[in-house]
């Protein structure tokens, strides 16, 4: 059997979000292609909380390149997919590496400078969105991308969707207590709309001290480190999707949204342009809050069409053949 090393970040592996959701689905994916998924992480410099100095981001990751190459060397792997453009440079070590970002450098996302220079070095990605492939190609001229989405799992959402148990008045917001991802603004709607029940779903646990610091009203319910399933079962009895975050490297839980036929409310930045369906509405800081309020009050419980343009663009098996056909390329 083939081995891929796969390099994130420890707290990635440890997180109920989007890079382990990812990292799972991958290792499935590549256990029914013949190919061994091998999870690599630095063992140091590792903190619990975004953003304090030496810790978690690219500075911190260049101190531990010893640590990845030796798991690397002892498993005898030669091919590495990186989720950390920090890891950049072991293209130097190990010819078949590829970028598989879950950030990019956007103005939008705090520390972005420090990610250019490691992107100037990139020659080969995995991206989950046309939008970062165009991105790639105009910003850093890397041309060998590939476009793989993270795909939603389809037994969860089949398991899972039932129209009638739709909830009219609830929103459901996903993310993490970041200025990017705007939880302010959620708290906001919330204050000025108390006839909505608001859920705002955070991946770790750490956020459940963090939220603490905002005036949170009662009509918003707060969840933490929810499974996969529990994810699937709250965004069913959603009536909205809303994603407020300034920019996104794919934004898992919006293709989940679809998939679950929610009304969608999502920013008007490009890098969402792949969430494009009848009921997916772009908007804004000046009009969130009305296109929540009409998507609430929409005569229909869910959207068909949301979910049949997500089944064949974001699902698992869309993910699978995607890799099935990398793989075939890059291992061979």
């Amino acid at each position: 059997m083939d081995k891929v090393g796969l390099v994130m970040r420890k707290i990635q592996f440890t997180e109920a979000q989007g890079p382990r959701v990812f990292a799972d689905r991958l290792k499935a994916i590549g256990e029914e292609l013949g190919v061994e998924i091998v999870f690599i992480s630095p063992e140091r410099h590792v903190s619990g909380y975004d953003w304090v100095p030496g810790y978690e981001h690219e500075k911190g990751d260049l101190v531990n390149y010893d640590i990845v190459l030796d798991q690397i060397y002892s498993q005898n792997i030669d091919h590495v997919i990186y989720t950390v453009s920090g890891f950049t440079y072991l293209k130097m070590f190990l010819k078949n590496s590829v970028l598989f970002p879950h950030s990019f450098p956007d103005p939008a996302l705090t520390g972005y400078e420090m990610m250019k220079p490691f992107y100037q070095i990139v020659d080969k990605a995995i991206v989950q969105t046309d939008f970062l492939k165009r991105e790639m190609a105009a910003q850093y001229g890397v041309h060998d991308v590939t476009v793989i989405p993270i795909g939603f799992d389809e037994g969860l959402a089949h398991k899972h969707y039932d129209p009638s148990a739709v909830v009219d008045n609830r929103i459901l917001w996903i993310g993490r207590d970041e200025a990017n991802r705007r939880p302010d603004l959620v708290i906001e709607y919330a204050h000025q709309n108390p006839d909505k029940e608001v859920y705002m779903v955070f991946g770790g646990e750490r956020y459940r001290e963090s939220m603490k610091k905002y005036d949170i009203p009662n009509n918003v319910k707060l969840k933490f480190a929810l499974s996969q399933d529990e994810v699937f079962q709250l965004m069913n009895s959603t009536k909205v999707y809303w994603s407020s975050s300034r920019f996104d490297t794919f934004a898992m839980p919006l293709t989940e949204a679809m998939a679950m036929g929610k009304m969608v409310v999502k920013p008007e930045h490009p890098c969402y342009g792949h969430i494009s369906s009848t009921h997916t509405f772009g908007g804004n800081e000046r009009n969130f809050f009305e296109l929540l309020n009409m998507a609430s009050a929409a005569p229909r419980k869910v959207s068909e069409d949301n979910r049949e343009y997500a089944f064949g663009a974001f699902s698992r098996t869309v993910m699978k053949e995607g890799y099935r056909a990398f793989f075939e390329s890059w291992l061979r």
